[in-house]
């Protein structure tokens, strides 16, 4: 078993938790002020009718891509986790996702340059490629 403490495995984990609950709260912000702006609270009903205003949408699509890429990484610490492969090797991945991650959120609620921001996700698929091939050397290991 390495000497590194597992359970460390579950800051970045956290981070990415916050980071998720932020883009909660800014979503409801947004969809509340579409609403006392004079959008059509029926809209959420079905999300039938006319689009939300563009500030508000960019908030949804902020909270749904937190559910996209970083299931993988969340799956992938906790298999890390479970097999007690967490190494330095597997907390540098973890972090790099979550810092890559963190960044591409921040240029997506602020100026939302699709070049920056697509620049800082790639970086966040390639720390999570790293991830995965970590945790499938230690399944091979473990056989």
């Amino acid at each position: 078993m390495p000497d590194t403490n597992q359970t460390l495995i579950f800051l970045p984990v956290l981070v990415l938790v916050a980071l998720t609950l932020v883009a909660f709260v800014r979503m409801a912000v947004g969809r509340t002020a579409a609403v006392k702006a004079g959008h059509d609270p029926d809209f959420y009903r079905a999300h039938i009718g006319a689009p939300e205003p563009e500030h508000a949408a960019a908030g949804v699509r902020h909270w749904d891509n937190l559910f996209e890429l970083p299931t993988l990484f969340y799956a992938g610490c906790l298999a890390a986790f479970v097999l007690g492969g967490v190494t330095g090797w597997t907390l540098a991945f973890a972090w790099g996702f979550a810092i890559a991650r963190v960044l591409q959120s921040a240029v997506h609620i602020t100026y939302n340059n699709p070049g920056h921001r697509g620049l800082a996700f790639v970086i966040g698929v390639l720390f999570v490629f790293a991830l995965w091939i970590n945790v499938a050397i230690n399944v091979f290991d473990a056989i």
